[in-house]
């Protein structure tokens, strides 16, 4: 007998909170993967454009000297993937191990950061309770003043506030480039076209890197014209206040904003997003 009930994994596909939205997502090259599978089980079609680049620091020098001193210090700050990949990544091509950071404690920015400690066989010694380095100024768990403390970052572009503001509670900051982050040369064909087409419903953006050098990129498809004429429709969603900050700079708005700091919670804000803006 002929039935009109459709196939039950279209049912289930446009029920999903993102069915029909095209995200554009601008990770590093190579950290975009896990996100990308976060929407994409959410209903979306993902468009992946790496708007930033992580390559070598363009010198060793001052993180191989902080190393061979590594015992000098009170406290190892680490507030991304980044810093602890390249810091482990020098340790250990210095012949050095995990055993030689025994007395100085690591204090870390987000879970993701915690995490990739763990692989390493360390567990920090403070996790601040937001994700973001402002936080983790405002509840250091001890006393600053006369503290010598080992912050890899990367080399140029970074936020000033965290060495200022440890500075000004008395704390010898040691600043050493770690890695480096940098505008790909290129756009992948898929995200051109969807950018020149205007299929582009979202474009996510997890730093304030990401945007400046996605605005940079754009220049290849917008030419200098004024972005937020093109991207007036689409909805920017930010993973943070000061990503939030560098979109309405550089883009002239921001629709959603993460409010846990992280790639679930910017996940689930588009999710929230999607639900609350359906038509009725």
């Amino acid at each position: 007998m002929p039935t009109n009930i459709s196939p039950t994994p279209t049912v289930v596909q446009h029920t999903l909170p993102l069915a029909g939205k095209t995200i554009l997502v601008t990770r590093a090259a190579g950290q975009s993967s896990q996100f990308a599978q976060m929407l994409i089980d959410c209903g979306a079609n993902v468009i992946e454009m790496p708007a930033l680049e992580i390559c070598q620091p363009s010198s060793w020098s001052g993180l191989d000297n902080a190393i061979a001193n590594i015992s000098s210090f009170d406290w190892l700050i680490l507030t991304s993937t980044n810093g602890v990949e390249y810091f482990f990544e020098r340790l250990f091509a210095l012949s050095y191990d995990a055993r030689s950071l025994k007395g100085v404690k690591i204090a870390v920015v987000g879970e993701k950061t915690s995490q990739c400690l763990q692989v390493r066989g360390l567990r920090a010694d403070y996790i601040p309770p937001n994700f973001v380095a402002d936080s983790l100024i405002e509840n250091f768990p001890e006393e600053l003043t006369n503290k010598k403390i080992l912050f890899p970052r990367v080399e140029s572009g970074g936020r000033e506030v965290l060495v200022k503001e440890l500075s000004a509670k008395g704390a010898e900051v040691i600043e050493v480039s770690a890695y480096q982050s940098c505008c790909p040369e290129s756009i992948p064909p898929s995200a051109e076209l969807a950018l020149q087409s205007g299929t582009v419903d979202i474009i996510t953006f997890a730093s304030s890197k990401t945007v400046q050098f996605f605005c940079q990129l754009a220049k290849q498809i917008f030419g200098d014209n004024s972005i937020d004429n093109y991207l007036e429709g689409v909805c920017i969603a930010s993973i943070g206040p000061q990503t939030s900050k560098s979109c309405r700079i550089l883009i002239g708005h921001v629709d959603v904003e993460a409010i846990e700091y992280t790639l679930p919670g910017l996940k689930q804000a588009l999710v929230e997003w999607s639900i609350n803006s359906a038509p009725l």
